[in-house]
């Protein structure tokens, strides 16, 4: 099954501390960690048949300006974390130093 991006719907499940977008039976995710005044962001993955759409983009986004919202420093331990801060500016303050 083919997803427009803008169709799908991230959802933070605090309880497995992960954003998640369900496609069909699988599960695409970011995981996360919490600690004082930071969050952690750990590992993204995305199913192999929905990699290459912006799913990965899309649920760091939307992790990074609920960091934001929350008044959170990230720690983004996530390779594809770190790369997409550095490439979009508008997250780069929000990286703890």
């Amino acid at each position: 099954m083919q997803y427009k991006i803008e169709d799908l719907q991230v959802s933070n499940n605090p309880s497995n501390g992960r954003f998640e977008i369900t496609l069909g039976d699988e599960t695409a995710f970011l995981s996360y960690q919490n600690r004082p005044g930071r969050i952690i962001y750990i590992h993204a993955q995305v199913p192999p048949a929905y990699r290459h759409l912006g799913i990965a983009g899309l649920l760091t986004s939307t992790a990074l300006d609920y960091a934001r919202s929350e008044g959170l420093k990230v720690v983004p331990r996530c390779p594809y974390v770190a790369n997409y801060i550095r490439l979009h500016p508008e997250y780069q303050d929000l990286e703890a130093t």
